[in-house]
């Protein structure tokens, strides 16, 4: 059984579900969500350990698709546009392989279908050595995940999941001891089973790494009906450096 997802849904038209990525939440997608709500009916998630979804030993890629399957049904909805970033975009992958007549177009965000050797352990080790009874603020917070993580925008992105519980203290909105055991599995390969004829568009960062031109060739061995678009002066948080750029890519091809 799939588990009950947090989500929101807003908007009016045919709908639209946008998954987070690695350490995100539905709240990164809020601003962008709303404006793409103009034209279709939006459900942001939060996916399993994540946000304000529930928490699970069970971590990978065919149990966070059932999940949104099965929020798909619960919503009524037989027919979708799925929207993904780097994990999310794993997840809408293997969404695709499973559950093919769910999805009407894909849109994968700077991620490839192939294996990922773990990128984030720093990160992970950063999020970890911040002792939670001892800060006081997010400042102290900042300070102690300043040591690994230097970065001044990924460190306020990552300390959006630090809140407090109903006695005042921080807590993490993430599970990060699964995400810390099982980290390997967000680079786990989603090569289909079978090849994929879905309507699908791949979107990359110019400044990122994680689709390579050569990954290119091996997308559309297995995405019969895909094409790749790159946007300018963006890394893999393309949809957060270069807002305006990512929402009319994603509109064309919605559109289109």
């Amino acid at each position: 059984m799939g588990l009950h997802l947090y989500h929101s849904t807003f908007g009016e038209g045919a709908p639209l579900f946008i998954l987070h990525g690695l350490f995100g939440s539905s709240d990164n997608w809020m601003t962008l969500g709303r404006q793409f709500s103009a034209r279709f009916k939006v459900t942001i998630v939060d996916l399993r350990n994540h946000g304000r979804s529930p928490g699970s030993d069970l971590w990978s890629y065919d149990v966070m698709a059932d999940d949104v399957f099965q929020l798909s049904q619960r919503l009524g909805v037989d027919s979708i546009y799925l929207l993904g970033h780097s994990m999310g975009g794993k997840i809408g992958m293997t969404l695709a392989d499973k559950y093919p007549d769910l999805i009407k177009k894909l849109i994968v965000a700077d991620i490839a279908p192939k294996y990922y050797p773990v990128r984030h352990r720093h990160i992970i080790d950063g999020l970890v050595s911040i002792d939670l009874k001892r800060i006081e603020n997010r400042k102290e917070a900042d300070a102690q995940l300043s040591k690994y993580v230097p970065e001044v925008g990924i460190r306020m992105f990552l300390l959006k999941n630090l809140t407090k519980d109903r006695g005042g203290a921080y807590t993490w909105k993430l599970n990060l001891k699964v995400i810390n055991d099982h980290l390997e599995n967000v680079g786990t390969a989603t090569i289909p089973a079978k090849k994929i004829t879905i309507p699908t568009m791949f979107i990359r960062g110019v400044n990122s790494d994680y689709i390579t031109d050569g990954d290119i060739l091996e997308i559309r061995k297995h995405y019969e009906n895909s094409r790749v678009e790159s946007i300018g002066n963006a890394g893999h948080w393309l949809h957060a450096e270069q807002p305006k750029a990512f929402m009319e890519t994603v509109f064309d091809f919605l559109d289109g």
